[in-house]
């Protein structure tokens, strides 16, 4: 059953990086300097995001209605923030409320792992490399960690969060990458920042970070994928013990669909089990994706 493989993953998810990368994975490629803040470049990705104007307030109390009549009905608590790189507009249901990041922190640490190779002139050698393929397409939790120590841990990451113009957003400390706090809107900008042409990611790192994040082991593309279009993606799940157990599930991504250039980030927390936090996250995104596009569409892998 699928989400007996999820499970399983899950285990898997926590193994050690001594087998390096997968054959295939893409390449991280030499790449131009990360541009300084004293020239506004390295915050104005996010910006344009946290800028945006909202979705038409029809579209929008339409949205935020569908939403609360669907989560009313199910247990914990989700948020979800979109961005529609095609029209402009963005739309946030609870988009400020925090939330722990679990495995959807990755993606915030491979940001900050890019952003440092550039500033040292280089690329990410073969065993970064190794490392962010397993960090992202397998969810592997100590090389998550061996790169969190690399890009300077807690302080590091927070660093060029702030730098980046993402301010709500509170890494973990020590080993603990997975208790990352922040919020939907702060993870859109994130994403943001990964994917806009004119910001400070060089053109060979976006499209290596999107190789990834488009290429996650089956039993990982749950999540804003149910929305459609193609899909790169990030999951994070946990039972948290700070809940008594219960689940927090997030889904972030890059959603291709019915002509648009999505940015979508749901986060939840307090589900009974796995399966429920799932279903309760890909539903919203779906929802959401819809009250942008009017569609939905069969899903592929972004890229591909």
């Amino acid at each position: 059953m699928v989400f007996r493989g999820i499970l399983l993953a899950l285990v898997a998810g926590v193994s050690g990086c001594a087998n390096g990368g997968v054959a295939g994975a893409p390449p991280a490629l030499a790449v131009a300097p990360e541009r300084l803040p004293g020239d506004g470049a390295s915050g104005a990705a996010a910006m344009r995001v946290a800028n945006a104007p909202q979705l038409p307030k029809a579209a929008r109390q339409a949205l935020d209605l569908a939403l609360d009549h669907y989560l009313r009905g199910r247990p914990g608590r989700t948020a979800v923030s979109v961005h529609d790189r095609t029209t402009g507009v963005q739309y946030a249901f609870h988009g400020e409320q925090s939330f722990m990041l679990a495995s959807v922190a990755k993606v915030d640490i491979l940001l900050a792992l890019l952003l440092r190779a550039q500033r040292e002139h280089r690329q990410l050698d073969a065993h970064q490399r190794a490392l962010a393929d397993r960090m992202i397409r397998f969810s592997d939790n100590e090389c998550a960690h061996d790169l969190y120590v690399a890009i300077g841990r807690q302080a590091g990451l927070t660093r060029t969060l702030h730098r980046l113009g993402v301010r709500d957003t509170y890494p973990g400390a020590g080993r603990f990458w997975g208790s990352t706090r922040s919020n939907p809107s702060d993870q859109v900008k994130v994403l943001g920042v990964l994917t806009d042409p004119d910001g400070p990611v060089s053109a060979a790192n976006r499209r290596y970070a999107l190789g990834l994040m488009s290429s996650v082991t089956p039993d990982q593309a749950w999540g804003v994928s149910a929305a459609g279009g193609k899909v790169a993606l990030k999951n994070g799940w946990l039972p948290a013990e700070a809940h008594g157990g219960l689940w927090t599930i997030n889904s972030v991504g890059r959603l291709l669909v019915a002509d648009h250039d999505l940015l979508i980030a749901v986060l939840s927390e307090r589900s009974p089990d796995m399966p429920t936090g799932i279903t309760t996250v890909e539903r919203v995104a779906g929802l959401a994706v819809k009250g942008f596009t009017g569609a939905r569409a069969p899903v592929t892998a972004l890229g591909r």
